[in-house]
């Protein structure tokens, strides 16, 4: 069986002007490295296609895989992860995780954060501002949390992006809006604990397969995962694993966040408490990044005695059954 390869590869980019925040979400050479070797060990024939770009040149020329194995988070637009998808869905290559309309939906914070209260799911308050103007209609009690509505990686999350004013909240939206050139996200500032979930399988076969706790060290910028700290996560981020009670709080709400929102085969929920120690909604990322060691999905895994190995052969078993297709693993 022919297992296709797209990503956005980081160095490509970097080759062609664009900064290291700009790529921060691409892949570095070693994750599609260590992807090829653990697909290829687990019995399937890969190939290297790259990203949309080259995808499309491919699909032109006739090219065809059984299966692709999509990491690729695309470049321009809001709906850029659900690029890839698409274009195989219109061939009817099946790939795994989400298909496009999922993607497109919960690279939109906003957007996500409707679907989720509409399921009853706690999460903070908030508005989306489109244009400095509907600042007028914000009404929510400070300290808020500003954030590019449409980014990972905590891209244009840093030390100011807790906001305590609407001076400093004006100036915070005007520099994203600019920044980013897309709409910002408004959230109430919640000042619990943070966790991050991970799932593996598909709708009612869905499981948490662990959490963890992300406590920032005492030289990373402080109570907020930014892009700064996740960049040098090795230095400035302790993971730790959650057991017990909290453990099926976040296992309970991780799994109705990714059920109602119709994710697939393997991905992350990311929860925090507010001040009573209440949980809520933050994000769900359900292309999670694959990195054995810097990526947080492989991160938990490891904390939770899951190999890397294990974790690629679940995400094909999911994907694989849900296309219909043999498992050639071994």
């Amino acid at each position: 069986m022919k297992i296709g390869l797209t990503y956005d590869l980081r160095d490509d980019y970097l080759a062609c002007g664009f900064s290291r925040e700009e790529t921060a979400e691409f892949d570095r050479p070693e994750t599609i490295e260590a992807l090829e070797k653990t697909i290829g060990s687990l019995g399937y024939q890969t190939e290297r296609i790259g990203n949309v770009w080259a995808l499309v040149s491919r699909l032109a020329q006739g090219a065809r895989w059984d299966l692709v194995f999509n990491i690729a988070e695309g470049l321009y637009g809001l709906g850029r992860e659900a690029q890839v998808p698409a274009l195989l869905e219109a061939y009817r290559i099946p790939c795994t995780f989400s298909d496009s309309l999922v993607l497109a939906v919960t690279l939109h914070k906003g957007l996500t954060k409707r679907i989720i209260r509409d399921l009853g799911i706690a999460t903070p308050e908030f508005i989306v501002i489109e244009e400095p103007g509907d600042l007028a209609h914000f009404d929510l009690p400070f300290p808020v949390f500003v954030k590019p509505v449409a980014e990972g990686t905590s891209k244009g999350i840093d030390s100011l992006s807790r906001i305590g004013n609407r001076e400093e909240l004006a100036g915070a939206c005007e520099r994203l809006l600019t920044r980013y050139r897309q709409p910002v996200l408004v959230e109430s500032f919640l000042p619990g604990r943070e966790f991050t979930v991970g799932i593996l399988g598909t709708g009612n076969e869905s499981r948490v397969i662990g959490a963890m706790e992300v406590l920032m060290r005492a030289q990373a910028e402080r109570e907020i995962y930014s892009y700064e700290n996740k960049e040098r996560c090795e230095e400035l981020v302790q993971y730790l694993p959650v057991a017990g009670d909290m453990a099926d709080i976040l296992r309970d709400m991780a799994l109705a966040v990714w059920r109602g929102l119709g994710c697939r085969d393997a991905g992350r929920v990311d929860l925090r408490a507010d001040n009573n120690g209440k949980m809520h909604f933050l994000e769900v990322n359900p292309l999670a990044g694959l990195h054995p060691q810097h990526s947080d999905l492989p991160i938990l895994c490891s904390l939770m005695g899951i190999t890397y190995r294990d974790l690629i052969a679940g995400i094909m078993e999911s994907a694989l059954k849900r296309a219909a297709l043999p498992d050639n693993s071994k």
